[in-house]
Formats: structure tokens, C-alpha cells, sequence
């Protein structure tokens, strides 16, 4: 990029945002039908910039646009706290779900690194703890409230990996009744853990042709079928193939059950419909779960959904998706870039940076110094 670009890095990270394609979807919505300042485009532009400056609040957020530079890019020079408290639960999350699939989509067309030919696609929750005083609608104990976050994660590699599909919901919500939605796609290999442990589903997904690891409840009744030999000095201590569940409710397909070894000398049993790799394999594919928890560490500790800048639904929904948007686009420069850097780095270089060339931001992935 050349240096006389008039693009901040603030304006290079969000390029990768189709604002044509918002347009005609906020146009069909009405989204925007009596607004003058505070378009939903606006809007987008103000709640990226909290998440990179992980803004704790509306106020402060409307405190931020004193910078001239801040007031050029979302195209006015003031706006209130309660005129974006009133966006934020005006806006339709159905918009910003849009906005997030397009990426995931971009991110897919840089890379769609398979597994034995199969993408990697780990499935987890992780529950947002909420003030039940203020958050009623979300009672999920008698003192406690929250939302759960099911996600669906690529697994690329151990340095990218993206969120590709979400679905929010009340904490009350058990993670089994989320697996149907989250598994759409036969041309993956899907890894959960015991939360999502259903045999009758198990059976059904084996049936239509979806292949799965995950680990199996210790009370669960074993039937062997078979074994098989494993490596000598493997993780893998056992690997048979069984029936499992007992006469009154099992499985009808055989599965194969592997128990192995972790780091820290436990020992995990893992169930899957995978027969042809091998023990080791099945092993390393479960290991990947630990992508999904730093995924949701990550989001907590470095995007803004620690303070929800709204008490309803909508806009507790519409932060969420803020924060994945913003993963997304740090994914996209990141692949862009071909760098290993760190999403935090990224973050940091960015944050410093925003206002400034967005040439100056591009020559730190390139470890170059700017004359």
C-alpha cells in the first residue's frame, strides 16, 4: 500500500466488511428508515472501536469521539450515550449475524486446511455470567442469570483458527439441544466433549454420513466387540471397537472406543465413528478441543464482552456478534498478511496505530521500521 493513502488502519482493518451488502440488507429491514446520524453503518464502526479499545461503556464510547479523527471516520462529531443505547437494542441482530457469515466465508476462501480431507470443526458453550437484576429474561438459577454462547470453530492450524457458526441462547439451555444446528456439514470430521454425549443422536448422525470424536461419559455401559493392537510407548492405552449403552438404550451402530492418555497422566476415553485413521490420529483430533477453549478465553479477556453496554436481549445478542466480527477481521488480516503474529499483537499494533497510515500498521507484520 502506497504511502499516500488516505486509508487509516482503522479503515484497512474493516475493509473486508461488504458495506453494499449491509446497505441492501439494513434497506429490506427498515432498519434505518427515519435515521439521519446514527446509521447502522455508523453504528458498526463506533461498537469496532470499542472492541479494540475494549471501551467499558456507552459513555465512554460517546466521550471517545472528541478525536477528530474518530469523528471523520464514522462521519458526524458527537453522538449520546442514550442515542446509542437506543441503536443498540434497535438494531436487528439478524444484520450483524449476516455481517458475521460473510467473513467466515472470506476466511474460508484463504484457507480450508483438511484434515485426512476433512476440515477440523470443534464444537463447545461457554455460559456469559449476567446480574439477575437486571437481566430477568435470562433467570437460569435462583440467583443467577446468563446467556450461552455455542460455537462452532475451524481448526485450521494451531496458529488460525475462526469461529464459522453461532447460536445464542438462555444459560438454561442444554448444549445437546444446540448439536443438531451446530452439525450441518458431512464434509467435516466435528470433536465435543461429554456435554453432548446423546446415543440415540449418535446413532443418527453415524446413519446420515457425519463423522465425530468426542469423549464418553464414565458411567457408560461398554460392550466389546473387538480390539485392536496399538502402538508400544503410545498415549493410546486401549482401542476397540463396542457397542455402548445398555439393552434398554444403546447405540445401534458399532463405535470405536479408544482410551488414552493426557498430559497431565489422565486417562480419557474417546468415542468415534472414524474406523479408518489411526489410534494416534483420533487422539491428536480430540487434543484440538484446547483451540476452542482459548478461542473463548480470548474473547473474554480481550474483547469488550466482560461489560454489556445494554440489559436487553438484542443488544446483549448484538454485542456478541460485535466481539466475533471483530475476531474475524483481526483472522482476515492475519491471513491477508500470511503472518504468524499473534491476534493479541495484532490487536495491540492496531490500537496504536488506528488513526495513523494504515501503511504504518502493515509494516509491523513485516517486522519492517517505517522511515
Amino acid at each position: 500500500m502506497d504511502k499516500n493513502t488516505p486509508k487509516s488502519a482503522f479503515g484497512k482493518w474493516i475493509a473486508p466488511i461488504n458495506t453494499k451488502k449491509l446497505f441492501n440488507q439494513v434497506k429490506n429491514l427498515n432498519q434505518d428508515s427515519y435515521t439521519k446520524k446514527l446509521t447502522t453503518e455508523a453504528y458498526i464502526k463506533l461498537m469496532l472501536y470499542a472492541q479494540v479499545h475494549e471501551t467499558e461503556g456507552l459513555q465512554a464510547l460517546s466521550d471517545a469521539l472528541l478525536d477528530a479523527d474518530f469523528q471523520k471516520a464514522v462521519g458526524f462529531e458527537s453522538i449520546s450515550a442514550s442515542q446509542l443505547s437506543r441503536k443498540n437494542k434497535e438494531i436487528d441482530p439478524s444484520i450483524l449475524a449476516t455481517l458475521f457469515s460473510d467473513l467466515v466465508q472470506q476466511i474460508r476462501g484463504y484457507h480450508n486446511k483438511a484434515y485426512k480431507n476433512l476440515p477440523l470443526k470443534i464444537i463447545d458453550s461457554s455460559t456469559l455470567p449476567l446480574n439477575l437484576t437486571n437481566y430477568k429474561w435470562a433467570k437460569f438459577r435462583k440467583t443467577k442469570a446468563g446467556v450461552k454462547l455455542h460455537l462452532r470453530l475451524v481448526f485450521m492450524d494451531k496458529d488460525t483458527v475462526y469461529p464459522e457458526k453461532a447460536e445464542i441462547t438462555v444459560a438454561k439451555e442444554h448444549d445437546r439441544n444446540q448439536l443438531e444446528v451446530l452439525v450441518d456439514d458431512k464434509e467435516a470430521m466435528y470433536v465435543f466433549d461429554r456435554g453432548y454425549v446423546d446415543y440415540e443422536r449418535f446413532d443418527r448422525m453415524t446413519d446420515e454420513g457425519y463423522f465425530f470424536a468426542s469423549r464418553i461419559k464414565k458411567n457408560a455401559v461398554i460392550r466389546e466387540v473387538c480390539s485392536f493392537s496399538v502402538p508400544a510407548e503410545s498415549s493410546v492405552l486401549s482401542d476397540r471397537m463396542v457397542y455402548i449403552g445398555s439393552t434398554q438404550n444403546r447405540c445401534e451402530n458399532v463405535f470405536r472406543l479408544l482410551e488414552v492418555m493426557d498430559t497431565k497422566g489422565n486417562i480419557l476415553r474417546l468415542i468415534t465413528n472414524r474406523f479408518d485413521l489411526e489410534p494416534q490420529e483420533i487422539s491428536d483430533i480430540y487434543r484440538s478441543r484446547w483451540a476452542i477453549e482459548l478461542f473463548f478465553k480470548w474473547l473474554k479477556q480481550h474483547v469488550e464482552i466482560k461489560h454489556f453496554y445494554g440489559m436487553s436481549e438484542t443488544a446483549l445478542q448484538n454485542q456478541i456478534y460485535i466481539a466475533l466480527i471483530t475476531y474475524c477481521l483481526h483472522v482476515l488480516i492475519q491471513l491477508e498478511r500470511k503472518s504468524k503474529k499473534s491476534l493479541l499483537r495484532i490487536t495491540r499494533w492496531l490500537k496504536a496505530a488506528l488513526w495513523k497510515p494504515a501503511y504504518i500498521w502493515l509494516h509491523r507484520f513485516e517486522n519492517k521500521t517505517v522511515p
